[in-house]
């Protein structure tokens, strides 16, 4: 997937999101993120949709934070996401190539960058939205879940800051069955975890499923599909794999 690809997930996901949220109101509650109401994922989202598209915009070339949440609600927060979000994707779409800016996975590009990590942020999000309303979910394509699951196994968890560690040596492989190649070897120990794109040595747990299927369960928005060998490493995953906002 390139650029392109991602502005236009980023685009179609950020309006389903709102739409869903809209038919919800504000004050259903999240059953994927069981502390939220909708007003709650409303402001995150909305926040990081303009916290992101400040590095793009302005040229910040490191660390820069958040504006915070707004004391927004009802009709005025879905104004003022719709409105964020619509910054957001001009922004990135008329960014220059080229661009320079802090970012914090590598990538070909800045603005790869944050395409790419936009497109997901929302794409999950908007999955939170539509639980909120109830009623049949939107679908995600299997390259775009395949990457999905790509950026964060060998992405965000392989910071420092993940928190899925084993006291003991672990082995957990991840399979899209409907991916071409699409199968990860994640190694667990007291270090960040080592995830490569390969099905090489033993394994002494598997989750499988549709692309779509395991990238959601390894966001924690539903349960594994298929877990064969040791649950109780799915289970550490499960356990230990948030990813939170600092």
């Amino acid at each position: 997937m390139d650029t392109a690809d991602f502005l236009q997930t980023l685009d179609r996901e950020g309006r389903l999101l709102a739409e869903a949220a809209e038919q919800a109101g504000v004050e259903a509650k999240v059953p994927t993120c069981p502390e939220w109401q909708v007003r709650d994922l409303l402001r995150h989202t909305g926040m990081v949709h303009r916290w992101a598209a400040a590095f793009v915009a302005e040229g910040h070339t490191s660390y820069h934070p958040d504006g915070g949440l707004p004391d927004l609600d009802g009709g005025e927060l879905l104004d003022w996401f719709r409105d964020g979000h619509r910054y957001l994707v001009g922004t990135l779409a008329s960014a220059a190539p080229d661009v320079e800016c802090w970012h914090f996975l590598p990538a070909p590009s800045p603005l790869a960058f944050w395409a790419r990590r936009q497109a997901h942020e929302t794409t999950v999000h908007r999955v939170d939205a539509e639980s909120a309303r109830g009623g049949a979910r939107s679908g995600i394509g299997t390259a775009f879940a395949v990457d999905g699951i790509d950026e964060l196994l060998r992405g965000f968890h392989a910071r420092p800051k993940s928190r899925v560690r084993s006291a003991e040596p672990r082995v957990l492989r991840v399979r899209a069955t409907d991916g071409d190649g699409a199968v990860w070897t994640v190694r667990l120990s007291q270090e960040p975890p080592a995830a490569t794109r390969d099905a090489e040595g033993e394994a002494d747990c598997e989750v499988a499923g549709s692309a779509a299927e395991v990238y959601l369960a390894l966001w924690n928005r539903q349960p594994f599909p298929q877990v064969t060998g040791d649950p109780a490493v799915a289970g550490l995953w499960r356990e230990r794999s948030a990813v939170t906002w600092s």
